[in-house]
């Protein structure tokens, strides 16, 4: 073979090397970009997975934190509510201790001794009372048509009437202490206590 042609067959392997090689780093390069590409990509979905994880993990947390700071907030609410309660109610009983030494009182426990010995009619019954008020024990019996036991209760602690008819299965309750727990429910819920 001629010099020339080996010469021209050389340089054209070579050049179809180097056209080789060219679309081969090409190849490679196009490659490494697709590669960073989709590394970026997956990094990024990574990264942002991961920023939703931690703000998801912080939400819960304050969250979880908040409910517990509202849980505490409305447990002190009640009990200063309840305390405020019984301040008023413990006032309350104080100032009708002070009215059962009155005359008014006097008159109220005749007339609410006439008004169980209405309702029992000609029954036997019972009728309680505050010990102190015992000094009106024949007074009270008077108002009543059957027989009748007026005796001291230690459970009614202000004053007041109670009685009991046992052949009626009925106990009427006109004590001032009955009196008082009544207004205590309408006292919590219309009072509209806030605690500042």
């Amino acid at each position: 073979m001629p010099k020339n042609k080996t010469d021209n067959f050389l340089k054209a392997i070579k050049r179809y090397a180097k056209a080789q090689k060219n679309a081969m780093k090409g190849e490679v390069h196009q490659l490494k970009s697709e590669r960073l590409k989709e590394a970026e990509t997956q990094a990024k979905r990574e990264s942002q997975r991961l920023v939703k994880d931690k703000l998801r993990e912080k939400t819960n947390r304050q969250t979880a934190r908040l409910a517990k700071q509202t849980q505490e907030g409305q447990r002190k609410l009640f009990i200063a509510r309840a305390e405020m309660t019984e301040e008023v109610f413990s006032l309350a009983a104080e100032k009708l201790l002070a009215y059962t030494s009155t005359e008014s009182y006097t008159q109220q426990l005749i007339d609410s001794a006439k008004a169980v010995a209405r309702l029992f009619g000609g029954n036997d019954c019972v009728v309680y009372v505050h010990e102190r008020d015992m000094v009106m024990a024949d007074a009270i019996k008077g108002f009543f048509d059957g027989s009748v036991q007026v005796l001291a209760d230690k459970t009614i602690r202000i004053g007041g009437v109670r009685g009991y008819c046992e052949s009626m299965s009925i106990i009427a309750d006109d004590t001032l202490d009955s009196k008082l727990e009544e207004q205590r429910e309408w006292f919590v819920e219309n009072a509209a206590l806030s605690v500042i």
